[in-house]
């Protein structure tokens, strides 16, 4: 079974390339760079998900999951965003992880997944830029990785997640629950397939922006998502204008404005922080996501005796999605906790230490430093990055791709 690098999106399960997709080196001379495949055959501990396992018909319940009967085999197919696809076939093997208690690294343990084994690929996924091992599904469905091992009393139904705004990027990713004195939570709307919250008003400077509230309402064509696999960040059609219309008003008239690919830029020469405005975006139940300039704009090429940093939301003309991306979520621990049905979050600096809880039932609070972990000769040489605390707090290090 071969080491993999995963890239992680909130979709429904693991994904990993099969050695039958396409013979190694046609990939490497596609992409100009080396995958790794996994070989059911090769693993003594893999089988074949099959159309009457009840796993499979657990998966049908999507329209993702369907059964091969010729060949007795349940299937997947999956369309992303971005326009990419893959599909394949269902495999059980099991996932290896390395146990932490008091903060010592002790033998491995391992627990069976299911997974899929991809056959085919399309779109972005076979580009060398996006070229992936696998993909990790922490989707709210029963197939997704935080479901299974919820099912077996592995982990918490919780995963958190601390991604660094610096340039180096990385960060942390919790399965289970980071334990923050000042975290706020916002319901997720029921029976979505993504991580909705009810987003209700927009201010600028405390100030509320005049959009009509049911913009952001969900339904079939819109609603709010919180995504990690999206880079920036993307506003409904009818909200994006009073958004940046409320950013150009609040810069001094000293700045100033330019369109850069149809997003409007500005050339400054002081502090960002003390240029811009703050903004909040108001969710359900009182909490509010609140926006330093860095969370909203992106830093251009610098300029002589000066810098050029352009609004970092973007809006899809006839839509009504509206989507937080990594441009918003950076800097900031935010907590999917599935069990109680919410999204919470705070400011913080990813680059320091988490404390995660132990236990499903919030007892025993297990102090975890990022960097001793990272340098652990037992994570980084184990099949995945993972990190077992009591009942279960997985812990992986981000690689942004």
């Amino acid at each position: 079974m071969c080491r993999l690098t995963l890239a992680v999106m909130f979709s429904g399960l693991v994904v990993v390339p099969a050695m039958v997709a396409l013979r190694q080196v046609d990939f490497k001379i596609l992409l100009q760079i080396q995958l790794n495949y996994f070989d059911p055959g090769s693993s003594s501990t893999s089988s074949l998900i099959s159309c009457l396992d009840q796993r499979c018909r657990s998966g049908e319940e999507s329209s993702d999951t369907s059964c091969s009967t010729q060949s007795n085999q349940c299937t997947y197919t999956f369309q992303y965003g971005d326009g990419s696809g893959t599909s394949g076939y269902y495999v059980s093997d099991l996932m290896h992880f390395a146990s932490i208690f008091e903060g010592s690294v002790t033998a491995n343990s391992s627990t069976p997944i299911v997974f899929g084994c991809s056959n085919l690929q399309t779109g972005e996924l076979t580009k060398s830029d996006r070229a992936i091992d696998g993909i990790f599904g922490f989707g709210q469905q029963e197939m997704s990785v935080i479901s299974q091992l919820s099912s077996q009393g592995i982990a918490p139904r919780v995963f958190s997640h601390c991604l660094k705004g610096d340039n180096s990027g990385g960060g942390i990713l919790v399965l289970g629950d980071i334990v923050e004195p000042n975290i706020i939570y916002s319901p997720l709307v029921p029976s979505q397939p993504h991580y909705n919250l009810n987003l209700q008003s927009i201010s600028v400077n405390g100030q509320p922006l005049p959009i009509d509230p049911t913009v952001f309402a969900t339904s079939s064509n819109r609603g709010t998502i919180i995504d990690s696999g999206t880079t920036l960040a993307y506003l409904a059609e009818e909200a994006y204008n009073p958004f940046v219309n409320a950013i150009v008003a609040a810069v001094p008239p000293s700045v100033r404005t330019v369109l850069s690919k149809g997003s409007p830029c500005f050339l400054i020469s002081s502090s960002v922080s003390d240029t811009f405005p703050q903004v909040s975006l108001n969710f359900a139940g009182g909490a509010s996501l609140v926006l330093r300039p860095q969370d909203y704009l992106i830093q251009q090429n610098p300029i002589v005796d000066g810098a050029v940093w352009c609004i970092g939301f973007q809006k899809i003309p006839g839509e009504g999605i509206t989507i937080l991306g990594d441009l918003v979520l950076k800097d900031k621990i935010f907590i999917y906790d599935l069990a109680h049905q919410r999204i919470g979050w705070t400011n913080y600096d990813c680059s320091l230490s988490v404390n995660v809880t132990a236990s499903t039932g919030g007892g025993r609070s297990e102090f975890v430093n990022a960097g001793e972990l990272s340098g652990s000769t037992s994570l980084q040489d184990g099949p995945h990055k993972l990190i077992h605390i009591g009942v279960m707090a997985f812990f992986l290090y981000l690689l942004v791709l």
